[in-house]
């Protein structure tokens, strides 16, 4: 085990806290990335990550904590998308690219206040691309109770949230509220990307969004499958990106290691691809089989 396990990493309080945040998030991430897939919201999962650093390069300025930041921007962010419009798939696109404009610009506004006005350093490093090892282990409760939260809310809607993910027409014939759903999905998306902020960064967050859902999308049949698919590569997925930066510490004793961040968007990019050439090789395997059954015929 010694040769996985660098010393003190099963021991330590510090990877003990990253390990059950990395999880949570994880799964949170996971299961509302596979509505994000199946809607086709990548975009809008994409944008609330510039939200979330102007959350969180905000909230560092205030002296606040950057989670604050993260979950409050995303929801403000989701109101301003639904004021403008996220009914069709147009006004969806719409409503985005506003919202991510005026995002990008005010990030960079206080992300330079923050490295220009404070002596603090590494905050920009912090929003940006996350810091699970310092995580203060007191903010745990806040993340599992928003993260019970999220999915009590998926729970409640995830019938008719997949209906108009299919149909809009038809879930407002059927006399759903495709207004009211979409914005509760769009706020459950952006406070699952604020408590990813926490473990890989905000600008990385998409990541952990969209690849283990997608991949379990492309691995399996059926929505229940696909959630607890997604769930396992979420999960695996992070506890190895923490085990592997843990490691790497003691690859070279003159560094100071690897990021989380990047093992973590490696991971899931190349299990994306994994299944890719999986997907290809089962649908080239039918295909021989028919082609030979009619050949045999």
């Amino acid at each position: 085990m010694h040769l996985l396990f660098e010393p003190g990493f099963l021991s330590s309080g510090t990877v003990h806290t990253a390990l059950l945040i990395g999880a949570v998030t994880a799964i949170v991430s996971a299961i509302v990335g596979v509505f994000t897939v199946i809607r086709s919201q990548s975009f809008a999962g994409h944008a609330f990550t510039d939200i979330a650093t102007t959350g969180g390069s905000g909230a560092f300025i205030l002296g606040l904590n950057p989670l604050v930041g993260f979950i409050g921007g995303g929801i403000i962010g989701a109101g301003a998308m639904d004021l403008i419009g996220v009914q069709r798939v147009r006004s969806r696109d719409l409503s985005t690219g506003i919202v991510l404009g005026a995002a990008t610009g005010l990030s960079a506004l206080f992300l330079y206040l923050d490295t220009t006005q404070s002596a603090t350093t590494g905050a920009t490093q912090q929003i940006l691309f996350g810091s699970i090892f310092e995580v203060d282990p007191s903010i745990i409760p806040v993340v599992v109770a928003l993260s019970i939260a999220v999915l009590f809310a998926l729970g409640v809607i995830h019938r008719p949230l997949l209906l108009s993910s299919v149909s809009s027409e038809l879930a407002s014939a059927r006399g759903i509220g495709v207004r009211l759903v979409g914005l509760w999905y769009v706020i459950a998306l952006a406070v699952s990307v604020g408590l990813a902020s926490i473990a890989i960064g905000s600008i990385l967050s998409t990541a952990l969004l969209i690849g283990p859902a997608a991949t379990a999308l492309r691995m399996t049949r059926s929505l229940g499958h696909a959630l607890v698919a997604a769930c396992a590569l979420g999960t695996v997925t992070t506890w190895l990106g923490i085990l592997l930066a843990y490691d790497s510490y003691y690859w070279d004793p003159g560094s100071r290691g690897l990021p989380v961040s990047f093992f973590i968007v490696a991971i899931a990019c190349s299990l994306y691809v994994a299944s890719g050439l999986s997907v290809v090789q089962r649908f080239g395997g039918r295909v021989r089989d028919r082609t030979g059954l009619q050949a045999g015929a």
